[in-house]
């Protein structure tokens, strides 16, 4: 996948083209992106997506913003999985914000970008003042020579498949229903770095991962499995919070104590997948009675695994299947950045399917 934070003065080809946030890339991204990548196929174009960074909610309001459920490049592994050929990253800003809705259409989407082909949400708005919407985008489409389409909402169960809805599942320990509503487990993916070992100290040592998630949208103690460094996933527990024993007060941290493994895993990058809570985090009064609760942590995880190999626990985390016969996206290789100027600024766009 071609990634890009600039723009060409000119398209070098005509697009198909979705815009939005993406966060998660969930049930309702991905069918956006199936339809994407069918009118890609069949007008014989690129597939490409453009996103936001940071989100327009985080830039505006950062301390009401939600918590997001992908790191940027998890959002990019995960849309490159769905078979998309490129991807335009737009720097939000205030500049950014100010572009008048028609500049957008007229000066990015039909000059720079050579969109041939749009898909949008059904509630999608844009420009400065959200003066934009669908009906905007489909007057100015005959005179400038674009087909496009709105997308209606995904539901699941009844309810609106959105970015939403998944953080609601995991902040309750739902990772049941959100795994259905992603499509996958849920999972954080990060570099491991050196801890402060008080882990193996303890008899029980952790991979450290570096956090790109400031505010994680669950906490508590985890049935995991921890890809990216052999051929299966290794099974593990962990935990993932301030460590109210260790240093109350502290940035959230995730430590995961893999089953049965003495490698070496500092400096790999690696994905965890959230399969089934434990419990939440706890405060308890000594180190010893932590090492206690570990080892009941670690024997309850070994017991899941126990339960799914016999058959008799279905995965609750969603089942891991390829994704469109691809690897899993934290395996594919991301193009270098495009070149180019600046890309112009945009407004507050919210593609509103979370």
């Amino acid at each position: 996948m071609r990634i890009t934070r600039s723009i060409p003065l000119a398209a070098d080809t005509p697009i198909a083209l979705t815009i939005g946030n993406f966060d998660g890339v969930h049930l309702g991204h991905q069918a956006m992106l199936a339809r994407l990548r069918e009118a890609a196929a069949r007008h014989g174009i690129p597939a490409c997506v453009m996103t936001f960074e940071p989100h327009p909610r985080e830039f505006f309001a950062p301390d009401q913003a939600p918590t997001r459920l992908t790191s940027l490049r998890e959002k990019l592994e995960l849309i490159a999985a769905q078979g998309v050929e490129r991807m335009v990253v737009c720097r939000f800003n205030y500049e950014f914000a100010q572009i008048a809705a028609q500049d957008f259409i007229e000066r990015t989407l039909v000059k720079a970008l050579g969109v041939r082909w749009l898909l949008v949400g059904d509630d999608f708005r844009f420009g400065a003042r959200r003066a934009g919407d669908f009906v905007m985008l489909k007057q100015a489409a005959s005179r400038f020579g674009y087909e496009v389409e709105a997308m209606a909402s995904v539901t699941l169960d009844g309810e609106r498949v959105s970015s939403t809805a998944v953080r609601n599942a995991l902040a309750a320990g739902d990772l049941a229903y959100a795994g259905r509503l992603l499509g996958r487990p849920y999972s954080i993916s990060g570099r491991v770095v050196r801890g402060d070992g008080l882990g193996r100290k303890l008899g029980f040592p952790t991979a450290n991962m570096q956090m790109k998630h400031n505010r994680p949208p669950l906490t508590g103690i985890f049935v995991v499995e921890l890809s990216g460094v052999a051929e299966r996933p290794l099974r593990g527990v962990a935990s993932l919070g301030i460590r109210p024993t260790v240093k109350p007060g502290g940035q959230p941290v995730l430590e995961v104590h893999v089953f049965d493994f003495d490698g070496d895993l500092y400096g790999k990058h690696v994905r965890v997948d959230f399969l089934h809570k434990l419990r939440d985090e706890e405060k308890y009064a000594d180190l010893a009675t932590l090492t206690r609760r570990i080892a009941l942590d670690v024997e309850n995880a070994k017991a899941f695994f126990s339960r799914q190999d016999s058959s008799q626990y279905p995965l609750e985390g969603c089942a891991k299947e390829k994704l469109n016969g691809t690897a899993h996206p934290s395996s594919l290789p991301l193009a270098p950045e495009g070149e180019g100027k600046q890309l112009p600024p945009l407004s507050l766009w919210e593609r509103g399917r979370g």
